[in-house]
């Protein structure tokens, strides 16, 4: 019996051809794919690679597209002003410029304002007697929760005041509004509440459930201090602005250093 010749395969046969792409098909075969009919993503990554493990820069939060300015460049930025203000209110002081001449127009019109005992009240916010208790008991706190480096850079911070002042004082030599006397900027009351208010609020803040309720009070107990300041005719309104700024800096700085310091001990601590 003889047997029927089997019909030869063509070219257009598809028994044997390669899949033809269809429109609208995800599929993209490369010469750097896995293998015939392995999906590739344009950018050469895992379709699963986690989100931790995208590298980028230093200076940028993890896991964002497109990346982002860290907090680093905020603090870069905040304390570049906050030296460019107190760089300039420094030079309009010490060379009797014209922002000088306006600072002491408004402080003769602002002395004397405001109820005696109050204002009286505000400016002693300012003394050590007031502040350096408060910055105390939070430094104490912090060492029985355990931290070491933030309330360290506090109580160093506090020290840096009068060394950072005091020379200022001498070389400015500006009088006061009531008085011949010289030494008036920047004002070391003014940079003291700002300092132990300030780091006070750092250094709580974490251990609060509400972290945003310290901040806020640290900065109406600093301006109050300084309105107090001006309205009882102890210090112009530039002498309080200076010693922000100049205050503003070593917070910022201090900022920072808690923030690294809270995140290696967090880092150590060993996890379920």
């Amino acid at each position: 019996m003889r047997e029927t010749p089997r019909p030869q395969e063509t070219a257009g046969d598809t028994g044997s051809e390669l899949p033809q792409r269809r429109p609208g098909c995800a599929f993209a075969h490369t010469t750097g794919a896995c293998g015939p009919g392995t999906p590739h993503r344009s950018d050469g990554r895992s379709p699963h690679t986690p989100r931790g493990a995208r590298q980028t820069d230093p200076t940028v939060r993890p896991g964002t597209t497109p990346p982002v300015p860290g907090r680093t460049a905020l603090f870069v930025s905040v304390v570049s002003g906050l030296l460019a203000l107190f760089a300039l209110t420094t030079w309009q002081i010490a060379a009797d410029g014209p922002l000088r001449r306006l600072d002491e127009r408004v402080g003769r019109a602002l002395v004397g304002h405001g109820p005696q005992r109050l204002t009286e009240f505000l400016a002693d916010l300012g003394n050590m007697q007031v502040a350096l208790p408060v910055l105390g008991c939070a430094v104490v706190w912090t060492l029985l929760r355990g931290e070491r480096r933030a309330p360290l850079a506090a109580a160093l911070a506090m020290i840096a005041v009068p060394l950072l002042v005091v020379p200022l004082k001498d070389w400015i030599a500006r009088p006061g509004p009531l008085t011949d006397a010289t030494g008036y900027y920047p004002s070391g009351h003014a940079a003291t509440a700002a300092v132990a208010y300030g780091a006070t609020a750092l250094l709580l803040s974490p251990y609060m459930r509400r972290a945003w309720m310290m901040p806020v009070a640290a900065v109406l107990m600093t301006v109050a201090t300084g309105i107090g300041l001006v309205l009882r005719g102890y210090h112009w309104p530039l002498d309080v602005i200076g010693s922000w700024c100049l205050c503003g800096v070593m917070l910022v700085a201090l900022r920072l250093l808690s923030r690294r310091s809270r995140r290696r001990s967090s880092s150590r601590t060993p996890s379920c």
